[in-house]
């Protein structure tokens, strides 16, 4: 399934989401820019490999700093490939905007690095002798989801699901679809669990440690109070704000 859109119109400009899908891009472009060779060096470099942390001996072997801590950070801003990238922006475009609005462009960015720490740190300890490089937004996106999830549990998301190579488009609910979602990154993460080698792909329990990370903090960043009154147009969708109608 394929997010399009959501039905919960945001109310302010979404400052920190555009900014942080044009910093994600700025780096993917610069990405481009480098010989093979020097970016698998780079994703070694800033990317998230656990037995750096877990094998010291290795990582020094290999000329990795196994106490430098900063590609917890800088991971979630690396993308494997053009579809990698769309794909993670795509989401935070979709998603992000109205979790911004429940929490001001400060406070939704400061969430979002949290929850993008969170989920290196799970991958991490779920992965801990995995000598691949991690990259990408997903786990911090995953954090945006698990808010998204609690904050708009009545908001409807049109979704896109290829049949026998046609398009069909279906309208699932916000706790439905995001629901499934999560459970499906457990399952499959479960799975990779599974198998003793290396672990390379999708980081399944990232996107299940963000989204419960996103669950639990947006507790501390959502502002309190009256969130926005229905506009007369809107009355058609006044159920995606029935818990904030004053």
């Amino acid at each position: 399934m394929f997010p399009i859109r959501d039905t919960v119109p945001r109310r302010n400009t979404p400052i920190a989401t555009w900014l942080l899908i044009l910093v994600n891009c700025l780096v993917f472009f610069f990405e481009l820019t480098l010989p093979q060779p020097v970016l698998e060096q780079f994703f070694y470099l800033f990317g998230i490999v656990p037995a750096r942390y877990t094998h010291p001996d290795w990582a020094v072997w290999m000329g990795l700093p196994f106490d430098d801590y900063w590609p917890l950070l800088t991971s979630m801003f690396l993308h494997g490939g053009w579809l990698h990238l769309i794909a993670n922006m795509w989401t935070l475009w979709i998603f992000g905007d109205n979790v911004e609005d429940r929490m001001g462009p400060f406070r939704f960015v400061c969430f979002y690095l949290l929850c993008g720490l969170a989920a290196g740190v799970v991958h991490l300890l779920t992965n801990a002798n995995s000598t691949l490089p991690t990259v990408g937004a997903s786990g911090a996106i995953a954090g945006v989801l698990g808010a998204y999830f609690l904050l708009f549990p009545f908001s409807r998301v049109v979704v896109l699901i290829p049949i026998f190579f046609f398009p069909f488009f279906f309208e699932l609910p916000s706790v439905v679809y995001l629901g499934f979602w999560a459970l499906s990154q457990v399952f499959s993460g479960a799975l990779s669990l599974a198998n003793a080698g290396q672990v390379g792909g999708i980081a399944w329990w990232a996107h299940a440690g963000g989204f419960a990370a996103g669950m639990a903090l947006q507790l501390f960043f959502v502002r309190r109070g009256r969130y926005r009154r229905l506009s007369r147009d809107e009355y058609g969708i006044e159920g995606a704000w029935a818990p904030y109608r004053t």
